[in-house]
This record gives C-alpha cells, sequence and structure tokens, in this order.
C-alpha cells in the first residue's frame, strides 16, 4: 500500500498537476464556477497560490504573526497564470530543501513536523486539482497512487478537519466506491 512516507515525490506530482491546469485556463474561465461553494476559478486558484506563499515561509520557521496579512486579498494580479505558477514553484523549492521535512513548521493549530505539512500541501494541491478540471470541463487525471495514499494519509483525520470547519458534510457514497470517489467525499465534495 502507497502512504506518505516521503511526501516529496506526491507533492511535486499534486502541484505540477495543479499549475499545468493553470497555465491552460482561458479568460472567460477565470470567472466560472467551481465545486467549492462560492469560488470562482480565479479564486479557487488564488487560493492554492496564497497556500504556496504561505508554505515558502513556514517552512522557513516563521510564524503565522511573523507573516501577519501579507498574502492576503489577490495574489494573482493582471497575470494570474504566472504568478500562481511563481507561488507553486516558491512552495515546491521551500518544500524541498534539505531539512524542510524534518523541520517544525509553526500552523494556525499548531506545531507540525515539516513532513505534516507537505502531507497537508499535497492534499490541497490534489483535492483542489479536481476542483479545477471539474470546472474547467476537463478529466482531472490525478495519480491513482496519489489518490489512495491521500485517502489513507487523512482517513483517521477527516473527524478533525470537518469539526474545525475545514472541510463540508460528506456526501454519501457506496461502501465499494472508488478511491478517487471516496477521497472526494471524505472532503466534502460529490464526484
Amino acid at each position: 500500500m502507497d502512504t506518505l512516507t516521503h511526501p516529496g515525490p506526491p507533492l511535486q506530482r499534486a502541484v505540477t498537476r495543479f499549475t499545468v491546469l493553470v497555465a491552460s485556463i482561458r479568460d472567460p474561465s477565470w470567472g466560472h464556477p467551481t465545486p467549492c461553494a462560492g469560488w470562482s476559478v480565479r479564486q479557487l486558484v488564488n487560493h492554492v497560490a496564497v497556500e504556496d506563499l504561505w508554505a515558502g515561509e513556514l517552512f522557513a520557521g516563521r510564524t503565522i504573526a511573523d507573516v501577519g496579512a501579507r498574502f492576503d486579498g489577490d495574489q494573482l494580479g493582471a497575470v494570474p497564470a504566472a504568478r500562481f505558477e511563481e507561488s507553486a514553484q516558491r512552495a515546491l523549492a521551500a518544500a524541498g530543501a534539505p531539512d524542510a521535512l524534518t523541520r517544525t513548521v509553526h500552523l494556525s493549530f499548531g506545531d507540525v513536523p515539516g513532513a505534516e505539512y507537505a502531507r497537508q500541501l499535497f492534499a490541497d494541491h490534489l483535492v483542489h486539482a479536481w476542483d479545477l478540471a471539474t470546472a474547467l470541463g476537463v478529466p482531472a487525471a490525478l495519480d491513482p497512487h496519489d489518490v489512495r495514499a491521500c485517502l489513507d494519509w487523512f482517513t483517521p483525520q477527516e473527524g478533525a478537519y470537518r469539526s474545525a470547519g475545514l472541510i463540508g458534510p460528506r456526501p454519501s457514497v457506496a461502501d465499494d466506491a472508488n478511491p478517487l470517489t471516496q477521497l472526494l467525499a471524505s472532503f466534502g465534495r460529490t464526484p
């Protein structure tokens, strides 16, 4: 069974897939709705870009208070795809630093090892890639091993994420649903 013992390669694949999808966005599509309630394509991409910008700071040992409101609001500007790619590269560089996965990362809810934070980034990029592909009407093309690894990692944490209001209600899915359907449901999405 695939796990996220070494989250670097799955994070790289998930960020790359999301970046490819962003590069394919054309002007009218930036305003399309996504499976994320109330978010347009641009708002979804901005959300992930902001997460990537935070990653650069948090992997470097900074705290939420250190960074403050610097990444509030729109970070995409007039060239959203290019700005997104810059943020994604920054996150990958930070996560790929020699000791990034063993450092302590200071998150809003407490301190975690860098490897755990990389898993969270991986899950966010993976699931939001499905959201973005769905909004754009293109196949998500998510790596099945990454889907399984994300599901295995997230299943024991799903309740805590839901009770914190970080994910929506879980829709009903068949017990024998495929891993992607199970993963999407665990994150509050209806495939």
